[in-house]
């Protein structure tokens, strides 16, 4: 850098910084925001613990993945599985099973599950600060048969490719051993 062109430099320098800053704010600002709208996680409401039977747990867990993101091919059956009895709650454990049937071939060669807990306080409800009863809502969450990472509705948005990822895996696997 020669001596005559050190204040332009330096200027360009500042010019240069003020820009970056600005770009960074405005993404910040304006496109992270559009991004976070659209992908917003959608989550519905889900029942109280006194109100709580299996049939309509399985409903709004029916409920919830209708929201989902998914493309129409993708069909799918739920089923209650079982009760677990804790010292401080019970919990509920539902399946979801996924296929993508085709007309070429009906009967998938793979699925993928995902599995569904509600779990529901033997705690008496809280009472509100205006003296009246409430309970408490039910503790929903899920996790995919591949992954031990468990996801909460209200934090989470689901992802199509989850399901994908398992099918292909199974069907590679059923490929490389050969099996029917």
């Amino acid at each position: 850098m020669d001596k005559e062109n050190a204040p332009i430099e330096k200027v360009a320098h500042a010019v240069v910084e003020q820009a970056i800053c600005a770009a960074q704010e405005y993404h910040l600002n304006n496109v992270r925001k559009e991004e976070d709208a659209e992908y917003a996680v959608r989550n519905i409401e889900w029942i109280t613990c006194e109100n709580f039977t299996v049939e309509r747990g399985q409903q709004q867990i029916e409920e919830y993945i209708s929201m989902w993101e998914l493309h129409e091919s993708w069909l799918h059956c739920s089923e209650f599985l079982c009760e677990e009895d804790l010292q401080y709650s019970k919990r509920y454990h539902y399946r979801v099973l996924w296929s993508i049937p085709t007309r070429r071939k009906p009967i998938p060669l793979a699925t993928a599950s995902t599995y569904f807990v509600i779990e529901i306080s033997k705690i008496k409800p809280i009472v509100s600060v205006q003296k009246q009863c409430t309970t408490l809502p039910v503790e929903v969450f899920f996790f995919l048969e591949s992954s031990r990472l468990i996801h909460r509705p209200e934090h989470c948005r689901f992802r199509e490719k989850w399901l994908k990822d398992i099918i292909e895996t199974k069907i590679i696997v059923r490929e490389r051993f050969k099996l029917p």
